[in-house]
């Protein structure tokens, strides 16, 4: 323990946590979010979603596999959601000095620093997920005793979908329809969801005018912030939206879809950060597990006549998803592309195929 310096995370209601620095040793600033899942640390720590938030990881044990060794192959990350950590900062309370994995080939905490991001564990994270449910998400930073202080981040003033997008076209694939895919800091895994459906992926950044191109379909990715940030890309949509060819959204693609509905969106209490979420599918009884990332949501009640929703979470009651009622434009708050899972909802992928066809 002596080799790990201690470590503090201060939350801007002034409640503090001693603990030890085992990535990289740096003061940071953030969100201050949770995450529920049992594995998928690499994962998570990759998303765009969590771009300039400090994630606090629920499972108590982390770092036990280690981390794989990631390769790029057809521009994409074979094992990651993206090529480097988005997260500003890594809560745990266990960290595993030790890891054992026949895929792994370096610690998490090696990992961190070669990304120079910080990471804190030793402390009671039952307790800072309890204050973070109770109070909603928080700004907070992370401080060594003895250094300088900071100033805490708000990721809501600033545009993160920018920071996250790409910065060129980029093709993916050759099949035989083309999707248009506009990154808003999109997960690896779609791509790869829709590549196993043989499409060609034309990548664009969010401010791109795709209505220019031509296309099969339209696709809006997943990415972090606030959607109200993304005129650009809610300019596009609403000329999309004039057309019938079929469009898909996941997560900020289900806000700004909605925006470009003209329906409005506000910020959840703490966010929806999970991998147990049930939805229910508006309609029917069917209720479906669902991985989550989010701290905005749709407003049902300001959907337009034309608009409907496609999904409801079942813990809060707070929209899922849209459809629109005659033309094939659909999306979703979840992520059906999860990994490390559930996948139950990986079927609303061949839905939009079918709907190209």
């Amino acid at each position: 323990m002596h080799n790990y310096k201690p470590f503090r995370l201060v939350l801007e209601n002034g409640k503090s946590f001693n603990g030890y620095s085992f990535g990289y040793d740096a003061p940071v600033s953030g969100e201050v979010v949770f995450s529920t899942a049992m594995v998928g640390y690499p994962e998570s720590l990759t998303d765009p979603s969590y771009a300039g938030q400090i994630l606090t990881v629920t499972y108590p044990l982390v770092g036990n596999y280690g981390v794989p060794e990631d390769k790029i192959e057809n521009n994409l990350s074979t094992l990651f959601e993206s090529e480097i950590i988005k997260v500003n900062g890594l809560i745990v309370s266990d960290y595993s000095f030790t890891y054992s994995h026949w895929n792994a080939r370096k610690s998490l905490g090696n990992w961190l620093r070669e990304h120079k991001v910080p990471g804190i564990f030793g402390i009671d994270t039952r307790e800072l997920t309890k204050i973070l449910r109770e109070n909603g998400s928080m700004k907070g930073k992370l401080l060594f005793p003895d250094g300088d202080d900071i100033e805490y981040y708000d990721p809501s003033v600033e545009n993160l979908v920018a920071k996250m997008s790409c910065k060129q076209v980029t093709r993916h694939g050759n099949g035989r329809k083309k999707i248009v895919l506009v990154d808003c800091g999109i997960k690896h895994n779609i791509v790869r969801c829709l590549l196993k459906r043989d499409v060609e992926v034309i990548r664009v950044p969010w401010d791109y005018d795709f209505n220019t191109m031509e296309y099969d379909g339209l696709f809006i990715s997943n990415g972090p912030g606030n959607p109200q940030h993304c005129t650009a890309t809610i300019k596009h949509l609403q000329k999309a939206l004039q057309e019938d060819k079929p469009i898909f959204g996941i997560c900020m693609g289900n806000q700004l879809l909605s925006i470009a509905g003209g329906a409005k969106t506000y910020k959840l209490k703490y966010g929806h950060r999970s991998h147990n979420q049930p939805v229910q599918m508006v309609g029917t009884t069917r209720c479906l597990i669902t991985s989550q990332n989010h701290g905005y949501a749709v407003d049902n009640d300001t959907l337009g006549l034309d608009w409907e929703p496609l999904f409801i979470n079942m813990n809060d009651g707070s929209n899922e998803g849209i459809r629109h009622k005659s033309k094939p434009f659909f999306s979703v708050q979840f992520h059906p592309e999860a990994a490390s899972g559930p996948t139950d909802t990986e079927f609303l992928f061949d839905e939009f195929l079918n709907m190209i066809e």
